[in-house]
């Protein structure tokens, strides 16, 4: 007996051993600079699993207990898995999909909880888990079983490595639910002893969820269990709640593997999928080419740094802003669609989940120029939604629109692409027939905002009326740029005026921007720092600086460049005092500025508006070196499906665009020694930061191609010719750098 378990052991170890990633700095895979666990402690809600970039399929691990921490399906500080489920969410606070959860099981365990219905579990520890792009592993310890999880684009692949056992099993668990989500009709039916299909239809955060399957095992099975709820049945089973225990006689050690492909469209889609992606391949091919797939991806921004940290930290944000948006239509171009029936992408890939409120700001800008390509299949994804709804996506998940969040920023995302030259083969006068209909609508409170110039507090829960103003207001100027370049010299006029309302909730006497009663008088009460229902989660101190559009505009209302630096000045430095009450989303504290948090990413650049770019210099290295770190607890709030880790891709870098649809990019301070980026028009744009170090963060001079750099900016179509941007760096802030107001980034304001 002691032989036997020193043998465990031992195999055990060669097992962890053969999978941790090296410690050194090996620029051989540039895949071992990733660390998918990371965000996965804390506030990040990531997810560690295998997934293919831009995947349909998140092939992750599910503790199986419900709550915030484990919105994701996993929590670091867990020690419990219940399965493997192939759809998560990365950092959304959305306790939604869940779908497909598999458990290999055997007879040296039986245990189970209450708090996860019921089902086996197994313990597990980091020491035996480990996990990089395109894979992921852990060691159930209760079974001995080794399991591996790999992806192709709309498929995953399951590889268990059984013991020497009895009651060796796999379970498919649709009934499976977690936190929001719940089923409402599941299908499995048992086509042959190594294939199964199915569906598994939820309402959750989004109401119509449709996950159609075909499952294939490397071995066949001699036995199964089917239940319809509760009940054994033979064939078929179809209710609320199914599921099926595959039985393997063998005792002997043995590797089983599961390929699994899904759609949105049907089990023809499906099958489709699994024919294209999965058929004829075993574990080791897909993986290897997923593996490829995320290297090439990856190798687009090539990365020089004596800080390996750093280096570890900036692949690994990279990587988390190529698991959003995701691949949708089959691959013959069907998908559930948001009117609930299935239609047909025509000529592009349709794709599905996008977090716009968040990943405007920095994450589809990033896109423009890593994936040119792909974004060009993006918005004719939201163009299908228009044509399907009537009108853009404001926070789409699974074929539905889920409403969350404010604001219609997928026009930003449209604008930018278009200005940018990305959408000639668009109709671009349909472009914008979509983007006037998303702010003509009545609802959203729209109505008012259009008669009245602002949104009134209501005394509803979150009625967030003066954020939705700044939001709506800054779109409008999106609108009125693309009714400028096609013409439309009144639909111009009109939203350039609306992209003013921001300025009536300016008040004088506070110098905030201030919730106004339905009488036009603004609120009495007023506190700037407190969390109210009338800012999107935030607090007038967060929301002051969203004018995006407009920056020398809000320097106007406070009358002066002087008293816009100090009002800055304090954002950084007014803390919050132990009585406060900060609510969960108020993380990554510096001062009144809060990084786990979207509407403050930008404000760090602001000081460039007023010809202080050393503070903005300072501030941003601040935030990256505080606020980010390649661990699991390295983001300092909710992912939000890549715009977190656009961030610091950008601020690496050493610019960031603070109007996102301007093809601006407003510069802040390299952290990186070289970066070069590959672009998919065969040009290279390199940024060389010469004496850098942990001291040397000031920028002392800049060269754009050879030129001194005049600006304290730089424009989309430079990086797009390819090109060098050199900064010389030092230990002491050049106060003489960029002070003359025609190094300035572009206000609106200044044009007129």
């Amino acid at each position: 007996m002691i032989k036997i378990y020193t043998a465990i052991i031992i195999s055990l170890l060669l097992w962890s051993c053969s999978n941790k990633q090296p410690a050194g700095n090996n620029d051989a895979s540039i895949l071992n600079y990733v660390n998918p666990f990371m965000g996965t402690d804390g506030p990040g809600n990531t997810y560690p699993g295998a997934q293919y970039p831009f995947g349909a399929v998140q092939l992750s691990p599910d503790h199986g207990l419900s709550g915030w921490d484990r919105i994701s399906g996993y929590s670091y500080p867990d020690t419990v898995i219940s399965g493997f489920s192939h759809m998560h969410l990365s950092g959304t606070g959305a306790g939604d999909l869940y779908d497909l959860l598999f458990m290999p099981i055997n007879k040296r365990s039986s245990r189970t909880l209450n708090e996860n219905g019921n089902r086996h579990f197994s313990v597990f520890s980091h020491i035996n888990e480990g996990a990089s792009p395109g894979y992921y592993w852990v060691l159930l310890q209760d079974f001995g079983i080794k399991a591996e999880m790999t992806a192709s684009a709309r498929g995953g692949v399951q590889r268990y490595h059984f013991p020497a056992d009895t009651g060796k099993a796999v379970i498919l668990d649709l009934g499976y639910a977690l936190n929001w989500d719940g089923p409402t009709d599941t299908y499995i039916k048992v086509v042959d002893n190594q294939t199964l299909v199915g569906y598994r239809k939820s309402s959750g955060w989004a109401a119509d969820q449709r996950v159609y399957f075909k499952a294939e095992f490397s071995l066949p099975f001699s036995g199964y269990q089917l239940f319809e709820e509760d009940k054994k049945v033979k064939l078929e089973a179809k209710a609320k709640h199914t599921k099926i225990r595959v039985n393997f006689d063998s005792n002997k050690e043995e590797v089983i593997e599961i390929k699994v492909a899904l759609a949105s469209s049907n089990i023809e889609g499906a099958e489709a999928n699994f024919a294209a992606e999965l058929a004829n391949k075993d574990f080791a091919a897909i993986k290897a080419e997923s593996e490829q797939a995320w290297t090439k991806e990856l190798s687009k921004i090539n990365v020089e740094s004596r800080d390996d940290e750093l280096k570890r930290t900036f692949y690994t944000t990279l990587y988390q802003t190529m698991l959003n948006p995701r691949i949708y239509s089959d691959v013959n171009g069907y998908y559930k669609a948001p009117n609930g029936k299935v239609e047909k992408a025509e000529g592009y890939t349709r794709y599905e989940l996008f977090s716009l409120w968040d990943t405007f700001r920095a994450a589809h800008p990033l896109y423009t120029i890593m994936h040119p390509s792909r974004v060009q299949d993006i918005v004719k994804s939201f163009m299908a939604h228009y044509r399907e709804t009537g009108l853009l996506p404001v926070w789409s998940l699974e074929g539905n629109e889920t409403n969350m969040m404010i604001g219609y920023h997928a026009v930003p995302v449209i604008v930018d692409a278009y200005l940018k030259g990305l959408l000639l083969d668009c109709d671009a006068n349909e472009l914008y027939e979509a983007c006037k209909a998303s702010a003509m609508q009545d609802g959203k409170r729209i109505d008012e905002y259009k008669a009245r110039g602002f949104v009134s507090a209501d005394k509803k829960h979150e009625n967030w009326s003066v954020s939705l103003t700044l939001e709506y207001a800054y779109n409008d100027w999106c609108i009125a740029q693309l009714a400028k370049d096609l013409d439309k010299v009144e639909d111009y006029q009109y939203f350039k005026k609306r992209s003013e309302n921001w300025a009536n909730h300016y008040d004088g006497e506070s110098s905030f921007l201030r919730t106004i009663e339905a009488d036009g008088s603004f609120i009495k009460h007023f506190i700037p720092k407190e969390y109210t229902d009338d800012y999107c989660e935030s607090n007038a101190w967060q929301y002051f600086w969203f004018v995006p559009h407009n920056i020398q505009g809000l320097i106007n209302q406070l009358g002066s460049s002087q008293r816009f630096e100090e009002k800055l000045d304090s954002m950084f430095n007014y803390y919050p005092e132990e009585d406060d009450q900060l609510p969960i989303f108020s993380t990554g504290m510096i001062g009144q500025y809060a990084h786990g948090n979207e509407p403050s990413h930008h404000v760090g650049y602001l000081y460039n508006y007023i010809g202080k770019p050393w503070k903005t210099q300072a501030i941003v290295r601040q935030i990256a070196e505080s606020q980010y770190s390649p661990t699991p607890n390295g983001h300092c709030g909710n992912e939000d499906c890549g715009q977190m880790s656009a961030w610091f891709v950008y601020s690496a870098l050493g610019f960031y665009p603070v109007n996102p649809a301007d093809g601006i990019y407003v510069i802040g301070t390299p952290m990186l020694d070289k970066a070069s980026i590959k672009l998919e028009n065969g040009k290279q744009f390199a940024v060389i930061a010469e004496n850098l170090s942990k001291e040397n963060k000031y920028i002392q001079e800049a060269f754009l191609n050879g030129k001194p750099l005049k600006e304290s900016y730089i424009q989309h179509q430079e990086i797009m010719k390819g090109g060098e941007l050199i900064f010389k760096m030092g230990s002491e802030p050049n106060i003489y750098l960029w002070t003359d107001k025609n190094a300035y980034p572009p206000s609106d304001e200044q044009k007129n």
